[in-house]
């Protein structure tokens, strides 16, 4: 029963890392496109992760009498390792979404990523633990599967007509626009 309770308790955090990160970068060019396509979003990605990241575990792990109990060096070495590759990970979507190329949206650098990333702790985790020597090659073909997946994703995602970009809040698409009855195309006569 305790092994199901763990694996559940896995499977939310999943759940909730992809919905999280999945909705990141939609929220993130949101918040550029509001603030000029400047680096403030980064400034307050920065913020939230002061709160979520420094003031709500502090709050948590104080509560329980340990916020002072077990620190290492190595351990807040790596630790902010991973936060400096969390941050310059952010700063890379920033500048994505900055370089003002129709192929810097969302809907187009989120795949990329998340695709790639796969690849990369693949990489690091074979390369660091020496078991390139027992990949199946089941296990190639996956991470190949993951690069034509996410290009796939790129080059077939749905994508706005340009006049309909250009008309969004202005005025109704022809597709919105009434039917006007003088216009319509009468039936052929037989």
């Amino acid at each position: 029963m305790e092994s199901l309770e763990k694996l559940v308790f896995m499977l939310l955090g999943v759940a909730l890392t992809a919905i999280c990160w999945g909705s990141y970068g939609a929220v993130l060019h949101e918040g550029q496109a509001r603030l000029g396509g400047s680096f403030k979003p980064l400034i307050c990605v920065g913020f939230a992760y002061f709160v979520v990241a420094i003031l709500i575990p502090g709050a948590i792990l104080a509560s329980q009498g340990k916020l002072w109990e077990g620190w290492s060096f190595s351990g807040i070495g790596w630790s902010s390792a991973a936060g400096v590759f969390g941050t310059l990970g952010a700063l890379g979507i920033v500048l994505a979404f900055s370089a003002g190329s129709s192929a810097s949206k969302p809907w187009i650098v989120m795949p990329l990523v998340f695709g790639t990333a796969p690849i990369i702790i693949t990489v690091i985790s074979m390369t660091t633990k020496g078991l390139w020597g027992q990949a199946n090659p089941f296990y190639f073909a996956g991470l190949i599967l993951i690069v034509a997946g996410a290009v796939t994703v790129l080059f077939f995602a749905p994508r706005a007509k340009p006049h309909a970009a250009a008309d969004h809040g202005k005025t109704a698409s022809a597709a919105e626009k009434p039917a006007d009855p003088a216009h319509e195309a009468k039936p052929a006569a037989d």
